[in-house]
């Protein structure tokens, strides 16, 4: 491997570590600032999906913004450093009044308008630099590293905002500003990557509606109905939980960010293996077997309010989400081909976004009914179990896996997932998988 594309690869890694702590400081407490302006459901069900669907349908764009700086890496820094710049006016919204939760709606729009409008280009860029063999270790471990600078990042959020008694406002505008200050810190390092040249294809350039006619007849239109589908009903609860902690419940921050926390340390400690488990078993495997297992986690909400219960579903999330996240991020860059890598992750994006926004404010307005089950948000939990497995039971047996792996049954990946993380931990060879 060339040396400028190892240096690369680690400076990718430090670019994500930044990016993971303002995701922790910053992005991952916009519903706790929305709860803490009194925002109401259904406004809680707007912020938690239309900004992602705004973010998506610009993508659209991404091509023709490439095309126009003639470089992934100009149009990549120049949105994160507005992205980063979106704190400062997010942070102000407590101060505009009766329209503060319209106004922070707004300034979140924008911020993931300019960060997703470069997910495309990024991912574009980061298929050039990967090799194909190695992209389920090489983004299980840096997913690794993000992951935990997010635990550390959100875990201090809490305890800042747990402590700061005398003005909770003073709390947010502190974190939101360590947030800017960690996306300018990833800019930097991601103006050292090394940016291999981007060569425009004509077979590359078919619309969206080309698209969208052939979506049934690819293996990768298959994904994204998949995924839209099931990110539909994600997002008709998603927003939604963190309201329930702080309305509900009454959860401290501290309590709020321990329960979060729980998954994200479990999401560290378990996505190398299954990163790894993914490159040598399939892509396909991997998610069918996570897709089948992540959709009990809402319908887990629905028994016990217990610290300690809800803390053992987090563990149990966030041993199946490590596993559907990276092998649904591998599977896009296993079936597209690198010049039309771009687009397709583009308009993936846009079907997948528009998704969410349904589910989020489908999810707002079931929400504001009258209570049928003993809290307004058990309804919302229900059907978005209920509608995840459905989702995996009619899209799963569609997907084919794009590169030739070896066989493993179900139960044997899970128990090789399960039993080795705890015994041999992220660190270290895994035997069970090594080749005997």
């Amino acid at each position: 491997m060339d040396d400028k594309v190892k240096k690369s690869l680690k400076y990718s890694i430090i670019d994500g570590a930044f990016y993971s702590a303002m995701v922790g400081f910053g992005e991952s407490f916009f519903s706790a600032f929305a709860v803490f302006l009194q925002a109401s459901n259904l406004q809680l069900g707007i912020l938690g999906s239309m900004p992602q669907t705004l973010g998506s349908i610009v993508q659209l764009l991404s091509n023709r913004f490439i095309a126009l700086f003639k470089s992934r890496k100009t149009f990549i820094l120049y949105g994160v450093l507005l992205q980063a710049l979106m704190f400062i006016p997010i942070s102000l919204v407590y101060l505009f009044g009766e329209l503060r939760i319209y106004h922070l709606i707004f300034f979140v729009c924008l911020y993931w308008i300019f960060g997703l409008i470069l997910d495309p280009a990024w991912n574009s860029w980061m298929g050039d630099l990967v090799d194909e063999k190695k992209r389920g270790r090489y983004f299980g471990r840096r997913n690794r590293i993000a992951g935990s600078v997010t635990l550390i990042a959100f875990f201090l959020a809490g305890m800042i905002l747990q402590y700061s008694s005398v003005n909770k406002y003073i709390g947010f505008v502190i974190i939101f500003m360590i947030a800017l200050i960690s996306r300018l810190l990833s800019w930097v390092y991601l103006s050292k990557q090394y940016h291999p040249r981007y060569r425009f294809s004509k077979a590359a350039q078919f619309s969206f509606m080309d698209f969208v006619k052939r979506a049934r007849e690819t293996n990768f239109g298959h994904f994204v109905l998949f995924m839209s589908a099931m990110n539909f009903f994600v997002f008709l609860s998603a927003p939604f939980f963190t309201a329930y902690m702080l309305y509900d419940l009454e959860f401290s921050y501290l309590t709020f960010t321990l329960i979060n926390c729980t998954s994200l340390l479990v999401k560290i400690l378990v996505m190398p293996l299954w990163g790894k488990a993914s490159d040598r078993f399939g892509r396909k495997k991997v998610l069918t077997l996570a897709g089948f297992l992540m959709p009990l986690t809402p319908l887990l909400w629905l028994f016990s309010s217990s610290l300690w219960y809800l803390l053992a579903i987090q563990v149990y999330a966030g041993f199946v989400w490590a596993g559907f996240e990276i092998a649904a991020f591998n599977y896009i860059f296993d079936t597209v081909q690198p010049s039309k890598r771009a687009r397709c992750v583009a308009y993936y994006n846009v079907v997948n976004g528009s998704m969410i926004f349904i589910g989020g404010i489908a999810g707002g307005l079931i929400a504001s009914l009258p209570a049928v089950l003993l809290s307004s948000y058990y309804m919302i939990f229900l059907i978005s179990g209920l509608g995840r497995y459905c989702v995996s039971l009619l899209f799963l047996h569609k997907l084919e896996e794009p590169r030739t792996v070896r066989p493993i049954s179900y139960h044997r990946l899970f128990y090789n997932v399960a039993i080795t993380m705890p015994t041999q931990g992220v660190m270290h060879e895994i035997a069970l998988f090594k080749k005997r």
